[in-house]
């Protein structure tokens, strides 16, 4: 990256960067939200004459972000999210500019349309200056912004329609949209018994073992070598993801692989709760996994001081790589879908030549 690019970028977005480097700012809400904010004082703040200097000042933020961060995907999803919404609303103004229709549902069913056909999106030209674009699509985004905020709640209303009264769920990790979804089914249904993996070394299981105790449920929290044992008793799987790849496969947390393979012997559903900013065009690139996962600290697996000078090599991954025909269900903020439904999402949420 040449240093002219770093002088356009907004301070905020290095700020970003940085509290994430040193672990100031957790959990892939906070960041999504983090960024979109900043996207937005961008939009808000920058001088661009057009469409398509917003979509260039736009995508270099976004490549910063991602090149810095290569493994939190929320960042190249919030940016590809807001590139398409420049696009269509680039788009709904020429329709409206050349009369097309005056009446919104027809023009938003004409868009419809014109998605479809690629030859008028070629033939429109971005750098045309549009009256009125900037507030369309700050418009735009404060709905992006208000879906962000009640992704959480939308998933965990549905828990009644998934769950049921006496049924045994197992569980893997932290994931806030897990916790909220269990405390809604522990309140709606008399009686839930909920085994917890208590997911090494980090043991975040005994943390969300702790904020869903209560009366009416029976918490069991059991070590990840005990998942194939325990999975015979279980009804459905219930466990969250760092982010859905585009093939409908999962990078979830370390043991979750474990505990899908253990639910497809027995043929136990299992049900991912993902909101749509978790949504990513990334693929799987290669089962090294180099570049798909991140390492964390040995000591937490082995005590160092327990092993002489190069005897062993010991590592401890942070995620597993869920394949999608381990998966029943997803069940985001707009409903449930199945994973090879994957793909019809990323044309609603994402443009193809919008590559981060």
């Amino acid at each position: 990256m040449n240093l002219i690019d770093f002088e356009k970028i907004n301070p905020e977005a290095i700020l970003l960067i940085h509290n994430i480097k040193i672990g100031k700012l957790k959990g892939s809400f906070d960041i999504a939200h983090q960024a979109l904010q900043i996207l937005k004082n961008v939009i808000n703040s920058y001088q661009w004459k057009n469409a398509q200097e917003l979509l260039e000042t736009i995508r270099l933020h976004g490549e910063v972000l991602v090149s810095s961060l290569p493994n939190e995907v929320v960042l190249a999803n919030i940016t590809r999210r807001i590139l398409k919404v420049i696009r269509d609303e680039f788009i709904l103004l020429q329709i409206k500019i050349n009369q097309y229709s005056d009446d919104a549902q027809t023009c938003l069913s004409l868009h419809k349309l014109v998605k479809q056909n690629s030859d008028f999106e070629f033939n429109l030209d971005f750098t045309t200056p549009q009256i009125g674009l900037k507030k369309h699509i700050i418009d735009h985004i404060q709905e992006i912004e208000t879906e962000l905020e009640t992704s959480s709640d939308n998933i965990s209303v549905q828990a009644k329609e998934h769950v049921h009264s006496s049924e045994v769920i197992l569980t893997i990790g932290l994931f806030h949209s897990v916790e909220n979804f269990l405390k809604k089914a522990i309140k709606e249904r008399q009686y839930l018994t909920i085994i917890i993996a208590e997911c090494a070394p980090y043991c975040e299981g005994h943390n969300l073992a702790a904020n869903i105790a209560a009366p009416n449920v029976d918490v069991v929290v059991i070590p990840d070598s005990s998942i194939f044992a325990m999975m015979s008793r279980v009804n459905k799987v219930i466990i969250g993801t760092h982010c859905v790849l585009a093939n409908g496969g999962l990078r979830a947390s370390c043991g979750s692989y474990t505990v899908a393979l253990a639910a497809k012997h027995y043929s136990v559903p299992v049900i991912v709760l993902a909101p749509m900013y978790k949504l990513s065009a990334m693929y799987l690139r290669s089962y090294e996994q180099d570049a798909f996962n991140l390492v964390g600290p040995a000591g937490s697996v082995i005590e160092c001081n327990s092993l002489g000078p190069n005897i062993s090599r010991t590592f401890s991954p942070i995620f597993d790589y869920v394949p999608p025909e381990l998966v029943t269900l997803f069940i985001s903020n707009m409903g449930g879908h199945s994973p090879s439904y994957v793909y019809r999402l990323l044309t609603e949420l994402y443009h193809p030549e919008d590559k981060i």
